[in-house]
């Protein structure tokens, strides 16, 4: 991994996934998400992996999750590199009426969204 790719992101970030995000690759995958949102509350987290402050905020947000006694009952997590799949972001923008921004964090509860938040508003809080 290369020096700038270590500071703003790069190809290797994927490989540090948390386990408990659910990736959002496809049409197939944001139906399922948004489907899921009529049963209990999803939250879509919108990251650029090119933005050094998207990375911040992740790792951020990543913590409060991790600190948490249990997170069943929070949200279910779903994870979105929009660089690799713009045009799916765009699509989820226009299907849920929210402005485009990254990093950003969308909390759906049937099939609509309930809270949303960008840059260093996003956290847990948004979840409850």
């Amino acid at each position: 991994m290369s020096f700038f790719d270590k500071i703003f992101g790069g190809k290797e970030e994927a490989k540090e996934q948390k386990s408990f995000w659910k990736p959002i690759e496809s049409e197939d995958d944001l139906k399922i998400a948004i489907d899921n949102s009529y049963a209990y509350k999803v939250a879509i987290f919108k990251h650029s992996t090119s933005c050094f402050i998207s990375k911040t905020v992740l790792r951020n947000f990543e913590k409060e999750i991790e600190s948490l006694e249990n997170t069943d009952d929070i949200a279910e997590l779903y994870f979105l590199d929009l660089l690799a799949y713009r045009p799916l972001s765009n699509k989820i923008a226009e299907d849920l009426g929210v402005r485009h921004e990254s990093p950003q964090l969308l909390v759906v509860e049937n099939g609509k969204v309930i809270n949303n938040a960008s840059h260093q508003n996003i956290s847990i809080n948004q979840l409850s």
